[in-house]
This record gives structure tokens, C-alpha cells and sequence, in this order.
């Protein structure tokens, strides 16, 4: 029965990232691939995808900062 809770969710997720950015469409449908996996169903095979950008590890200079400020 749980198994196929996450697989309706897996489908779901995947309907919905049909009609999404292409940023979102990825995220949902890595979601869609760890629900699959909770409902012990082997992923859908699907092309390779360039994996997220990592986040900046330098933090953005203001444009409101200058001379005198604390």
C-alpha cells in the first residue's frame, strides 16, 4: 500500500513537471526518481542532466556599501 502511495506521488510530480521551467522540471523530476525509489520501483531511464550549480561561497558585494559605513 505504501508502495503505491509513492508511486501515485511519483507520477504526479512528474505531470506537473511537464508543464514547469526547466529549472523546476529538474527538481521535480529528481523528486519524482526518490519517490520511485521509496515505492521500490527502479527509476525511469531518462538523459543525463547537468547536476545544480554550487552556491557562491563569497558573498554578494552590496551596492549600498562605502566609505564610513559600519
Amino acid at each position: 500500500m505504501e508502495q503505491e502511495f509513492y508511486r501515485g506521488l511519483a507520477h504526479r510530480v512528474r505531470t506537473i513537471a511537464e508543464r514547469a521551467d526547466p529549472f523546476t522540471r529538474r527538481r521535480l523530476l529528481d523528486l519524482a526518481k526518490r519517490y520511485d525509489a521509496k515505492g521500490g520501483q527502479a527509476s525511469r531511464s531518462s538523459p543525463p542532466e547537468r547536476p545544480l550549480p554550487l552556491p557562491r561561497t563569497t558573498p554578494a558585494t552590496s551596492i549600498f556599501s562605502g566609505p564610513g559605513e559600519a
